[in-house]
């Protein structure tokens, strides 16, 4: 018996090849290896940038002595979360159902045919944080195996009764835009009034959250005291935006803050937050105008551009795509990459060096293990332009020499997902603040994913070491469809119409449930998971379900299309919580409905070329409507059936544009300053 995984892509089974244990990468082999010697299987879950996965991975995986008891015992079955997203839920899913939290690194206990029996998260080498040993959970859950298996089988059944469950969601709310002022007024309780994001520590960003906040910030006329959403909005952005989870050297953000006061992350940087964020702070800067988020959005878009770029040696001027994440630790420590202490940067900054102290919060003492977390926190604006002009230059002093340190991994997967929410952003980002090369970044993404992702005409998940991997999720057709949709509004190209339209086909074929009228995560072919789950609600990221509803919802309203209204409105229906306190964890699927019930559409009328078209888009993202949809058709095209603008034409040869709100459109417009009157109105 050897370790299996050195012929693996994922960077997180590669550090794994080296281990004592015998693992296996997830598949066939290794069930019939676990039927045939009649031993239960270890899962194990995580991901390369997760520094809990990798103090299991020292403590235990490294650990001779445990290694083997892990291989006289059982099948070791290492599994990358973000390879395989689909196995992930699964396991999760059937770890709360035993009443614990979620997380990683997962540790999982099955049978040979890879129903779960038992579980938890990270487990220390011996007894502490009141958790048992990871040895004497490892003999205890051998012993019951072969002692008690009738125990064992009723415990594996029960879990896979309730999975089975999993795949049919009660839905049965009712939905009405009066129930969404509802949900935001109970959801805005959670907020901390003082350091933002929800109360209590950890602290996560949620942007999915807080853009339900901002959407009922925006939502007009319905309730009064709207400024209590806005304010939770921005203030949580400005804390994100100053504190220890940005940073302040390279550009972007840690996955969460570990205290309640935004200060000391877990290090690992993840390109879903960072999409996100970038595409939350867009929206609330049409509106606030805040030099704070313009700045940390150009800062995080260089991050991206500078460190997160695939392979951009090989073709540096060609279509690419962004990676996974950057690892928390480096040198074996968390945080060691990223902390400073005074003396080195008094050595570094010299005469400037007080000053820098003073806006950085930097002490002898440090503000985290005897070391400083930089951090704007103490003052939520910037400063003066003088103040920030001096600022730059030391910054870029301290970067080059925290270049010379030893960095963090890098995580070089490419998931289709992920970089589906980075497209949109960056498309977004681009045209409302009028950056050309942030769009032409995110077509190069696009094409990136369109050609090197795809095979056979489907999506594939993963992309690494030149290899694609795995299925693809519901995520990566709602994700790269939303992108899609996105790059048509910001560009006018209908190819991102009908790819977006094809990719919605390929998902109705293979993931929609004709019974339960929702869409399950792994695919109809996809063989090796025991249970096909739904995703319900926001996480980290947004349910496929919800971005789904949302571009259903939005290809309703560009195609004049009854079929997509009726798809939303089924998925809707199976999904939505019938409790505003669950609704409240379901901010995309809500903003599908929002967007069903109160799109407004501006169709222009003009060619791609002309200045005319590009000066009436701008003023259409300037606007930043939460609902808003664009559509672009040239002179005499002809809309499509069904479409509210059907019939309409331009007014004397004239770029024209009509704003439609439902079925019903205004009168033609031909100046930009009247667009801007009625986008102000609406």
């Amino acid at each position: 018996m050897t370790n299996r995984l050195a012929d693996e892509t994922s960077p997180y089974l590669q550090q794994h090849k080296d281990n004592p244990v015998h693992w296996w990468p997830w598949g066939e082999a290794a069930l019939e290896a676990a039927r045939d010697q009649d031993k239960p299987i270890l899962l194990s879950v995580g991901y390369a940038a997760c520094h809990w996965c990798h103090v299991m991975a020292h403590e235990s995986f490294e650990s001779a002595e445990i290694a083997a008891v892990m291989n006289d015992r059982f099948i070791n079955i290492k599994v990358d979360r973000e390879e395989r997203p689909d196995i992930d839920a699964v396991y999760q899913s059937a770890l709360q159902m035993m009443g614990e939290q979620g997380g990683w690194p997962l540790t999982m206990f099955l049978m040979p045919d890879g129903s779960p029996f038992w579980g938890g998260t990270y487990f220390p080498s011996t007894a502490k944080y009141g958790r048992p040993g990871f040895p004497d959970i490892l003999r205890s859950i051998a012993a019951t195996f072969q002692n008690e298996p009738a125990k064992v089988m009723e415990n594996a059944r029960a879990f896979k009764d309730g999975l089975a469950r999993l795949s049919r969601p009660e839905g049965g709310g009712a939905l009405s835009l009066e129930r969404l002022d509802e949900v935001a007024a109970l959801a805005v309780q959670y907020v901390d009034t003082v350091k933002g994001g929800t109360q209590g520590a950890p602290k996560f960003p949620q942007p999915s959250f807080f853009d339900a906040l901002w959407r009922a910030y925006k939502r007009p006329g319905r309730h009064t005291g709207k400024d209590i959403y806005k304010n939770a909005v921005t203030l949580t952005l400005d804390q994100i935006c100053q504190g220890g989870i940005y940073d302040h050297l390279a550009g972007g953000f840690a996955r969460y803050s570990t205290d309640e006061v935004w200060l000391a992350p877990h290090f690992e940087k993840m390109l879903y937050d960072n999409a996100l964020l970038i595409e939350l702070l867009t929206d609330v800067w049409t509106e606030t105008k805040s030099p704070l988020y313009a700045v940390r959005i150009a800062e995080t878009i260089d991050w991206l551009m500078r460190e997160m770029r695939s392979s951009p040696e090989s073709s540096p001027d060609g279509p690419f795509a962004f990676t996974a994440a950057q690892d928390a630790d480096s040198e074996g420590e968390e945080g060691k990459f990223a902390v400073w202490t005074e003396a080195e940067i008094d050595d570094a900054l010299e005469t400037d060096s007080e000053f820098f102290k003073s806006v950085y919060s930097v002490t002898a003492r440090g503000n985290w293990e005897g070391k400083t977390i930089l951090n704007r926190s103490a003052k939520l604006a910037l400063g003066t332009d003088e103040d920030e002009a001096r600022l730059r230059p030391l910054r870029e002093k301290l970067f080059a020499v925290r270049q010379k340190r030893i960095p963090p991994q890098r995580d070089d997967k490419v998931l289709a997902d992920w970089n589906g929410l980075t497209i949109s952003a960056l498309a977004k980002a681009g045209a409302v603040f009028d950056k050309p090369e942030w769009v032409a970044t995110a077509e190069a993404v696009f094409l990136f994913v369109t050609d090197t992702m795809t095979l056979g005409g489907r999506l594939r998940h993963a992309w690494c070491a030149g290899r694609l991997n795995h299925p693809a999720t519901l995520d990566d057709y709602a994700n790269m469809g939303q992108a899609a949709l996105a790059l048509y509004g910001v560009t006018g190209s209908g190819g991102y119409l009908e790819q977006a339209r094809a990719w919605v086909d390929v998902a109705d074929e293979y993931y929609w449930d004709e019974d339960g009228h929702a869409y399950f995560l792994a695919a109809a072919d996809t063989d090796d998971v025991i249970a096909r789950t739904k995703t319900v609600h926001d996480n980290a990221v947004p349910s496929g379900n919800g971005v789904m509803a949302e571009v259903l919802a939005r290809l309703f309203y560009l195609t004049g299309e009854g079929r997509y209204r009726e798809r939303c409105e089924q998925l809707i229906k199976a999904l939505a919580a019938k409790e505003p306190g669950q609704l409240a964890y379901q901010s995309s699927l809500l903003a599908g409905f929002e967007i069903l019930e109160s799109a407004q559409q501006v169709v222009i009328i003009g060619g791609d070329d002309d200045p005319e078209t590009a000066g009436f888009r701008r003023a259409f993202f300037a606007a930043g409507l939460s609902n808003g949809i664009l559509a672009q058709f040239p002179p005499g095209a002809g809309l499509p059936d069904g479409h509210p603008a059907q019939g309409k034409e331009q007014v004397a040869g004239q770029v024209t544009v009509y704003v439609c709100t439902g079925p019903t459109c205004g009168l033609p417009l031909t100046e930009v300053s009247d667009l801007r009157e009625a986008l102000a109105q609406a």
